[in-house]
């Protein structure tokens, strides 16, 4: 992990955004532009001073998930499960009857707070395009004080129903095969026995 103060990074803060800038990259609430030359994965925590940036190679071969789900349910309902408390809470019920009924906690705006599956996972919302696409930054507690993935939901129209294309990067190493079968498991298929 590298701190990007150590890296020298500019930062600014103006209405409200929070923008980094390191060589040729630029992340802000909305944007990600990076050169061929630079390949970092910054990671921002909007509510603490701390932000890191990871090298790829920092996080051995599990850099990815990427996962594909068709959910029988509008694109607007889909977006409003996942960032709505008590009806994310009510489908997690579905994948795993030990969590409480009021298992989550969620702030739906860019920059608000999430706390799930009891408090488990923590994070914040990055992006927020509605019934579109959800970007956050994600952490299950017991990593290294810090470290943030990034998970990034997209969400489509197809058919009657909606697809949406997944990507999780940044977490720590060895991590991959775990996550991936969580979010099979409490995100997608919890998804589809709520809504069938």
């Amino acid at each position: 992990m590298i701190l990007l103060s150590e890296l020298a990074a500019d930062l600014r803060t103006h209405t409200g955004c929070v923008q980094v800038k390191f060589g040729n990259l630029y992340y802000n609430s909305t944007h990600l532009f990076m050169s061929k030359t630079v390949t970092l994965v910054v990671f921002i925590l909007l509510s603490q001073s701390i932000l890191v940036a990871q090298k790829p190679n920092e996080v051995g071969n599990s850099i990815i998930i990427h996962q594909e789900v068709n959910i029988n349910a509008s694109p607007q309902r889909v977006y409003d499960i996942l960032l709505n408390a008590t009806e994310f809470s009510a489908c997690i019920k579905k994948s795993f009857k030990d969590f409480t009924t009021a298992n989550a906690t969620i702030d739906s705006k860019v920059g608000g707070v999430f706390s799930l599956f009891d408090g488990h996972i923590i994070g914040r919302n990055l992006e927020l395009v509605p019934n579109t696409r959800i970007v956050q930054a994600w952490r299950v507690v017991d990593w290294p004080t810090g470290i943030y993935s990034i998970a990034k939901f997209e969400i489509k129209a197809e058919g009657a129903g909606t697809r949406i294309v997944f990507d999780h990067t940044g977490f720590p190493d060895g991590l991959k095969e775990h996550l991936a079968t969580g979010w099979q498991q409490h995100y997608w298929d919890a998804l589809n026995k709520y809504l069938n």
